[in-house]
C-alpha cells in the first residue's frame, strides 16, 4: 500500500480519551441512550446486538463468512445473532463454483445462502470480476492461446450469468468488479488480467451482464485504499473518476464498496473517509465498508495479543471511526467487517507479525473494537440520519 507511515502512538494518544469514555463507560452510555429513547418514543432495539442496533438507524452490518465454521456452534451463533448481512469469503469466487470448465460446485455458496435465510440476513454476492481466485483452466487457456480476447469476454459473460442468474432475486449487493485500480500513480491497471486480455471495456460490460441476469441487485465496484487510507488521496480520485465515466455511459453501477483493510502503523484520515463517502454519494451511488478491519504486531500468529498495549487502544478506536464516519451519510448502508474473529482471520497468513484485526479474538470473545462499534450504532439511533432505502431481496 502506498500510504504515508504514521507511529501508533499518534494514534492511540488522538483516540486514547475518546476510548476511555466509550470502552469504559459502555453501560452508562447504553442507560443514556435507552432513557433518550425512551423520552422521545422510540422503540428499543430487539437487543444490543449490532445487527439490532443497527438497524434501528436503517443500517446493515454483516461480516464475511466461511460455511465450514458454520458446523462450530459457538461460531454460528455469533454468525446469526449479531450480523444482518453475510458476505461469502471464498465461496461464489470462479476458481470455487467452476473449477474445471462446465463443471459447477454451488454447495459452498448455497450453504452459505441458506444459513442467511434462516437468520433473516441478507446477502453481498463477492465477487464476479477478479484478477486472483480465477480458475486454473481459465488462465492456462488466456497464456497458451487456447483462449482468444472474444473468447474471455464470452467465458465472463456466462460465467455472470450463470452464477448471478442462479441466485436471481435473493442477492442484495454484488461486488461485480473488484481492484482494477493501481496503487501508485492510481489508474485503470493496464496489466490486470481482465484489461490486458479482454480490453478497457469489460468494466461497463460486466456491470451490464450483471443488471441482464439480476434486475434490481445492487450492483458495487469494490476496491481498498479509496477511503481516507491514501495520504493523496489519488486513488479515491481514481475510483470517483471510474464510476463518474460509467455512469456518463450509463453503466447500471449502483454502489462503491470501500474495503477498509487498516494498519495500525500507517496512516489514514477519518475526515478524508467521510469526504470520500459524501463524494461517492453525490454521483447517485450507495455506498458500503465491505471488509473492514484492523490489523497490528503481534506476539505470535496464535495467541495474536498486540505486542504493545497502545495498539490496544488504536485497533478499536480505528473500527470506531471507519464506521462514524459513513454514520454521518445517509447514502452508506452496510458496514461489514473481514470475518468477525482473529481465528479465522486472513491477516497472519499474509503479513509476517500481524494479526488482532478482527472484533472478536481468536477464542471467541467480544474484544474492546465489538464494544467501540456497539456503543457508536447505540448512540447514533439518536443522532445519525436514517440510510437512504434500498431494494430488498425476497427471502
Amino acid at each position: 500500500m502506498d500510504v504515508k507511515r504514521r507511529s501508533v502512538l499518534a494514534a492511540g494518544a488522538a483516540g486514547a480519551a475518546g476510548l476511555a469514555a466509550t470502552l469504559g463507560g459502555v453501560t452508562d452510555a447504553r442507560a443514556a441512550t435507552a432513557q433518550a429513547g425512551r423520552a422521545a418514543g422510540q422503540q428499543a432495539p430487539a437487543s444490543d446486538s449490532l445487527r439490532d442496533l443497527a438497524a434501528a438507524i436503517g443500517l446493515r452490518v454483516g461480516s464475511a463468512i466461511i460455511p465450514q465454521d458454520l458446523n462450530t456452534p459457538a461460531w454460528a451463533a455469533v454468525a446469526a445473532s449479531q450480523f444482518s448481512v453475510v458476505t461469502p469469503g471464498n465461496e461464489m469466487k470462479w476458481q470455487v463454483v467452476e473449477p474445471t470448465q462446465g463443471n459447477f460446485d454451488w454447495s459452498g455458496a448455497d450453504n452459505l445462502m441458506a444459513f442467511a435465510k434462516a437468520n433473516n440476513q441478507l446477502v453481498r454476492g463477492h465477487t464476479l470480476c477478479w484478477h486472483n481466485q480465477l480458475p486454473d483452466w481459465l488462465t492456462t487457456g488466456v497464456s497458451n492461446g487456447t483462449i482468444s480476447s472474444s473468447q474471455l469476454r464470452g467465458l465472463l459473460q456466462q460465467h455472470i450469468y450463470t452464477e448471478v442468474g442462479r441466485y436471481r432475486g435473493r442477492i442484495w449487493q454484488w461486488d461485480v468488479c473488484n481492484e482494477f485500480i493501481t496503487d501508485a500513480n492510481p489508474q485503470i491497471n493496464p496489466n490486470n488480467f481482465w484489461i490486458a486480455n479482454a480490453g478497457p471495456g469489460i468494466i461497463a460490460d460486466a456491470f451490464r451482464w450483471a443488471r441482464q441476469a439480476d434486475p434490481h441487485a445492487l450492483l458495487f465496484y469494490n476496491d481498498y485504499n479509496i477511503g481516507g487510507e491514501d495520504g493523496t488521496n489519488a486513488k479515491a480520485d481514481a475510483a470517483y473518476a471510474l464510476a463518474q465515466q460509467l455512469l456518463d455511459q450509463h453503466v447500471p453501477i449502483d454502489g462503491i464498496g470501500i474495503q477498509g483493510h487498516l494498519d495500525t502503523q500507517y496512516g489514514w484520515s477519518p475526515q478524508r473517509l467521510q469526504e470520500d463517502i459524501e463524494r461517492y454519494a453525490s454521483l447517485g451511488l450507495k455506498v458500503a465498508i465491505t471488509e473492514a478491519d484492523v490489523r497490528t504486531f503481534v506476539n505470535n500468529a496464535t495467541d495474536q495479543v498486540p505486542t504493545d498495549s497502545l495498539s490496544q487502544f488504536a485497533q478499536p478506536f480505528e473500527f470506531s471511526e471507519m464506521l462514524k464516519a459513513g454514520l454521518a451519510v445517509p447514502e452508506f448502508i452496510s458496514f461489514t467487517v473481514w470475518g468477525f474473529t482473529d481465528a479465522d482471520s486472513w491477516v497472519p497468513g499474509f503479513f509476517t507479525g500481524e494479526g488482532y484485526a478482527t472484533i472478536y479474538d481468536v477464542n471467541l470473545n467480544p474484544k474492546p473494537a465489538y464494544y467501540a462499534l456497539q456503543s457508536d450504532l447505540a448512540i447514533a439511533a439518536h443522532g445519525a440520519p436514517r440510510r437512504v432505502r434500498t431494494y430488498s431481496p425476497r427471502a
